[in-house]
């Protein structure tokens, strides 16, 4: 069995890597580096720095033939889609639409695709928010990523690529890039531990569901073993504030250091959670990692890694 992954020299990406090495795959990991690490590509994987977007991706679909893609390369900054649109969909849309191609003109049996849940739904009518809630995006990202979750029905439907899209929440662990990926614990716990003030956008009561990434990646096992197709939540559907993070994180840092406050930022949701009652109904799937341990964790892991990442304030 073969898997590529793209962005899998990211934070999520190397860490299904991980998993599918420790299952016996063979893997093969695409990643332009623009926000992933070479050094999270395993010395097992074979790696290839490349955009997605680009023609020698066919080159190594004819070589390797992945049985699964696991699909995570993606322009995920909310702030740069509304800054740069053509951007966003030209990575999210048209990258994809070529990565589609190619898992059906090389027969590759299944996609699992990291969609968003934090994104897709905009300001929630209701939470925590189901797969059957509206989908109203307030940023170009929610939308480009919701628009491949069409293209994949639609392969599905006229090619019989079988896939799996799977909504996640805001994903938090070791490896997270403070920079790159923008993860408030990463960027949190960084700032902290060199004794700097970090920066909340907006009042500290802005909400999102926080899952560790174990979870996320348990999830993607799932989704490689189920026959199952189509949209899947993940999420605790808890919410969970920025201060309460910030305040967490501080916690387990041992500083006394109190927060900035900013205005909040164009194209962000206030609040969301995510109902993942039908991946636990019928993948078998909950998360299992709570809030303080997962943070414990990760700030346990800036602690030892603390070179490689430099914060900035």
């Amino acid at each position: 069995m073969r898997a590529l992954i793209t962005g899998g020299a990211g934070f999520i990406g190397s860490h299904i890597q991980d998993a599918m090495l420790r299952k016996g795959f063979e893997t093969a990991i695409v990643d332009d580096l623009s926000t992933g690490h070479r050094e999270n590509v395993h010395a097992s994987s074979i790696f290839h720095e490349l955009d997605i977007r680009d023609e020698r991706l066919q080159e190594i679909f004819a070589e390797f033939r992945p049985t699964v893609v696991f699909h995570l390369a993606a322009q995920m900054d909310v702030r740069r889609s509304v800054r740069e649109p053509m951007y966003d969909a030209d990575v999210n849309i048209v990258g994809s639409i070529k990565l589609l191609e190619l898992c059906r003109r090389y027969e590759t049996k299944r996609v699992i695709y990291a969609s968003t849940g934090g994104a897709i739904y905009g300001e929630p009518e209701y939470m925590p928010a189901d797969e059957n809630h509206p989908i109203s995006p307030v940023c170009q990202y929610g939308i480009s990523k919701h628009t491949v979750e069409h293209y994949l029905e639609l392969y599905h439907k006229n090619y019989d690529l079988s896939y799996l899209s799977l909504r996640f929440p805001n994903v938090y662990g070791p490896r997270q890039d403070p920079h790159g990926e923008a993860g408030v614990v990463a960027i949190f716990s960084l700032l902290m531990l060199e004794g700097k003030q970090a920066t909340i956008f907006g009042n500290g009561e802005k909400t999102r569901d926080y899952v560790f990434v174990k979870d996320i990646v348990a999830a993607c096992e799932i989704a490689l073993d189920t026959d199952r197709v189509g949209v899947y939540n993940l999420g605790w559907g808890k919410e969970v504030t920025d201060y309460t993070i910030f305040d967490t994180v501080r916690r387990h840092v041992g500083c006394d250091i109190d927060p900035i406050y900013a205005p909040i930022r164009l194209g962000e949701v206030n609040r969301i959670c995510l109902d993942a009652t039908r991946a636990c109904r019928e993948l078998g799937w909950e998360p299992t990692v709570s809030l303080d341990n997962g943070i414990a964790e990760a700030v346990v892991y800036y602690r030892h890694h603390h070179s490689r990442f430099k914060a900035s304030a």
